[in-house]
């Protein structure tokens, strides 16, 4: 891998990473917001309930004190008045008519009610008597002395509206004198005397206790000016340092609204911690996943740097290899042509040792060729090439690769062409990357070609644009190996028969020169009748 695709390949590991901690970052800032809205919405609810309880036991308080103090002694003096005076208010006797069917005979009667009430006790009796005439009734009432007499029932019940009527009044009157004691209780007390800041103190705390909330709070009231209000021994938990700003505050006495406005605000100073607290699951989650992914990202870092070392390594130890290959070549070429001469071998010698001698020249020439497109690929890999180059004469050149070609085969074996639309075509490219391309095309088409093979190399010019095709009646390749044929290395499989040697090499460097310089490759293959290598040159 080059230098710029793992400076590339950090530079998009790193912004993904980035990214990722972006996300995470503002997603944990809008769990945070949206739990701080809906403490404060709890605050504010939680404050208005405080004023509600507060105010109801306010009202509590202050009516006890009224009646502990009003009602054993003035009310029960009145009550006492009352029914002493009322006695037989107490006793009513009605009387009405009616009629009774005793054995078929309709027969009137008088009906005398006789009715009691104790107001103290809630007690009542009632008693009817049935009588068939005025005389029965006068013994009634002789024998109940303390009853009101009177046969006239409307006089009765008129005496006994007005020691009702006369007993509301009173009843009426203290009920307004304890209301009034209320009103001046309220509305002409300052706001230390309407408050007992110790008391809501306690509500709150116990309150609170209920609810979601953090454990630890501080309070203040305020008046309609929003000044707070000071008390003279308040609790540890009272301040007056000021309003905290936005904060909305709950009305004290809020069904009260003829009294001075007061309101209550509740903080809670720790509510940062018990936001996050109940954040952990989503914090510990976020950092999990920031971890594993940083955790990832390392390794591949890591494994991306050590995969190029080691890819250094390899080309450079191939490099060296080569190199060092090309000395004994050279060696074993010259030692070649020193016993071709006939200065230093017998001639009678010569016939028997010349047959050796070229299979060692044959070989050797193939080992140098073989070396060379290890170190082509070595360079290439090892190197940013600058893809440049001068004016290249590519007929020219492709007549010395074609004869060169014809060369080192048979010609009676092997039949190769050579055809252009024009002999005067210029590319330019650096001439050593051209010819290697040229080589290893034909050497590939030489190799998978049964004898007798037919080769042919054409170039056509056209517009903007050199067309060079390479055309054999070769094996052939398989569709499902043609994406695969340009890969370092790869072969295509013959099963356990080795017939054509070669590294794998020759077709991977086309591709790099191809790509380094732009130019446009394809491959057209039908296996069993040939294959077309076709490179398009842009001029």
């Amino acid at each position: 891998m080059k230098t710029k695709q793992i400076n590339l390949a950090v530079i998009l590991l790193a912004a993904s990473m980035l990214s990722l901690l972006v996300v995470q970052s503002y997603q944990l800032y809008s769990t945070y917001n949206q739990k701080e809205k809906e403490l404060d919405s709890k605050i504010s609810s939680f404050q208005n309930k405080i004023a509600f309880k507060h105010e109801k036991a306010e009202d509590y308080r202050r009516y006890m004190k009224i009646i502990n103090k009003d009602f054993s002694l003035q009310y029960q003096d009145v009550l006492k008045s009352e029914f002493q005076s009322l006695t037989s208010s107490k006793e009513s006797v009605s009387v009405s008519d009616t009629t009774i069917v005793n054995n078929g005979k309709r027969e009137k009667y008088l009906v005398i009610r006789g009715q009691a009430y104790d107001s103290l006790t809630g007690l009542s009796t009632e008693q009817k008597v049935l009588a068939k005439n005025y005389k029965e009734i006068q013994d009634v009432f002789n024998n109940a002395p303390s009853m009101i007499k009177g046969s006239d029932s409307s006089s009765l019940s008129l005496q006994l509206n007005q020691q009702a009527v006369q007993q509301i009044f009173k009843k009426a009157k203290y009920i307004n004198e304890m209301m009034l004691e209320a009103f001046k209780d309220n509305v002409l007390k300052s706001p230390q005397q309407r408050i007992d800041v110790v008391f809501l103190d306690s509500i709150i705390s116990f309150e609170i206790k209920k609810e979601r909330l953090p454990k630890g709070f501080t309070f203040s009231v305020f008046n309609s000016n929003g000044d707070a209000i000071q008390f003279e021994n308040p609790t540890n938990r009272y301040q007056i340092n000021g309003s905290k700003k936005g904060q909305k505050k709950a009305r004290l006495f809020p069904e009260n609204p003829v009294s001075e406005s007061l309101f209550l605000e509740i903080s809670f100073p720790n509510h940062k911690r018990f936001l996050i607290k109940e954040m952990r699951l989503a914090i510990v989650g976020a950092v999990l996943v920031v971890c594993i992914v940083l955790a990832a990202l390392v390794f591949m870092v890591k494994t991306i740097v050590e995969q190029k070392k080691l890819s250094e390594i390899k080309a450079g130890l191939v490099s060296n290899m080569t190199h060092e290959f090309k000395t004994p070549i050279s060696t074993i070429a010259l030692a070649c042509q020193a016993l071709k001469d006939p200065d230093i071998l017998d001639e009678k010698h010569l016939p028997f040792i010349d047959p050796y001698l070229s299979m060692i020249e044959q070989e050797n020439k193939r080992l140098e060729a073989l070396v060379e497109n290890i170190l082509q690929n070595s360079i290439l890999e090892r190197k940013d090439l600058i893809w440049d180059g001068g004016p290249v004469k590519l007929v020219e050149l492709a007549s010395i690769v074609v004869r060169n070609a014809k060369f080192r085969v048979d010609s009676e074996k092997y039949d190769i062409q050579f055809t252009s639309s024009n002999s005067e075509i210029i590319v330019y490219a650096q001439e050593s990357h051209l010819r290697s391309l040229m080589a290893n095309l034909l050497e590939n088409a030489i190799k998978y070609s049964p004898e007798p093979a037919k080769i042919s190399l054409e170039i056509k010019q056209n517009t903007n644009s050199v067309v060079l095709l390479f055309s054999d009646r070769g094996i052939g390749i398989k569709k499902e190996y043609l994406n695969k044929i340009f890969d370092k290395l790869y072969r295509v499989p013959t099963g356990d028969v080795h017939d054509v040697k070669g590294f794998g090499l020759g077709l991977n460097y086309v591709k790099k020169v191809c790509d380094g310089y732009g130019w446009g490759i394809k491959v057209d293959s039908t296996y069993g009748k040939g294959t077309t290598f076709e490179i398009t040159i842009n001029t």
